[in-house]
């Protein structure tokens, strides 16, 4: 850690004649910043906090130049890295409630869910997941982006029994819901999906929204785009910094810090939302992407798939069962909201 602390550059920042030590710290990204919205939100991050602090700065580095997106968890916590910019439901392998603070399948969307994490439990559930765990990272809000596609697929699905034997990449506990229905998942980086579909190694892809899928090419091989994205009404986005690291910065630089992700958040979710409609028109109108909606048994399918997910891993996961618990609560509070207050058209 001392040697890390050492390498994160300290540089000398002049303000009124006073000399402070600005630390620099290495970021790793789980995403390009070649891929609009979600390459964008941690450059973005970056951008921001540099732009408001003479204490601290980041240094953003893309996926595999400081270690594997995968790995980004154990190497900021062993301190090999400073921090990671990515989405908790990538330690779905370590932790199974990780995907609860990333994207939560027929959960709350982006408003909903953003309510939970910063006025309700969900921050310090967050947190606890990793202190119970034993990683020695402090988790931070710090991108947040509304549904995906629901995936690409080479051929069309009318049925439940036309996914089973299905080789796809997929997502957090959307993968769990799928392996009921027979569908063989992996979690695949970004670079790694298109060439994986082109040799057929996976027959259908889920990864994000429509202009992103699009930067990746996915409509080159997979035609069918399906909607909604029930796995991830909504997906929340986290800046992990070494607890040693974080505590060496001054409170001046950790709140600018948490300022700079609530910015972030900001843009991040209205990027999205202001640019995948062109996408999507692009994609039918010259890419020869055919969208699909599910239909209703289908759905009905991938839900009560996701009831025996929660089931299984509320009844060997004691904390995935209060997190679960807790999200529920807030939800049931949050409906008389939504449906007297905010009623869908």
């Amino acid at each position: 850690m001392k040697k890390q602390l050492l390498a994160a550059t300290t540089a000398l920042v002049f303000a009124g004649g006073i000399a402070q030590a600005q630390t620099t710290l290495e970021m790793t990204s789980a995403f390009g910043q070649n891929l609009p919205i979600l390459g964008t939100a941690a450059v973005d991050f970056v951008s921001k906090i540099n732009s408001i602090s003479s204490d601290v700065e980041f240094e953003h580095f893309d996926p595999g130049k400081l270690v594997p997106t995968l790995e980004a968890l154990d190497a900021v916590s062993n301190g090999s890295v400073d921090a990671s910019f990515a989405t908790s439901g990538y330690w779905q392998g370590k932790i199974n409630s990780a995907s609860l603070f990333a994207a939560v399948p027929f959960g709350p969307e982006a408003g909903e869910f953003l309510g939970w994490i910063l006025y309700d439990d969900g921050a310090r559930l967050w947190q606890q997941m990793y202190d119970d765990n034993g990683y020695n990272v402090v988790v931070t809000p710090c991108g947040l982006i509304a549904p995906e596609t629901s995936g690409w697929f080479k051929k069309e699905i009318n049925t439940v029994e036309d996914l089973a034997g299905l080789n796809m990449r997929f997502f957090g506990l959307g993968a769990k819901v799928m392996e009921t229905l027979g569908v063989s998942t992996s979690l695949l980086g970004a670079s790694d999906i298109f060439p994986a579909l082109e040799r057929g190694a996976i027959d259908a892809t889920e990864f994000s929204m429509p202009r992103i899928d699009a930067r990746l090419g996915f409509y080159k091989i997979a035609k069918y785009n399906y909607f909604p994205g029930w796995h991830q009404p909504s997906t929340l986005f986290e800046l992990l910094i070494n607890r040693d690291v974080w505590d060496d910065l001054s409170d001046t630089a950790q709140e600018q810090i948490k300022v700079a992700c609530l910015a972030n958040i900001t843009t991040n979710l209205a990027e999205g939302e202001a640019t995948n409609y062109a996408a999507m028109v692009d994609n039918t109108e010259n890419n020869g992407v055919i969208i699909k909606q599910w239909s209703p048994e289908i759905l009905d399918a991938f839900s009560t798939g996701w009831d025996t997910v929660v089931a299984d891993l509320s009844k060997g996961d004691p904390f995935f069962q209060e997190v679960w618990n807790d999200l529920q609560e807030y939800r049931a509070g949050y409906k008389i909201w939504q449906q007297i207050y905010l009623p869908r058209e």
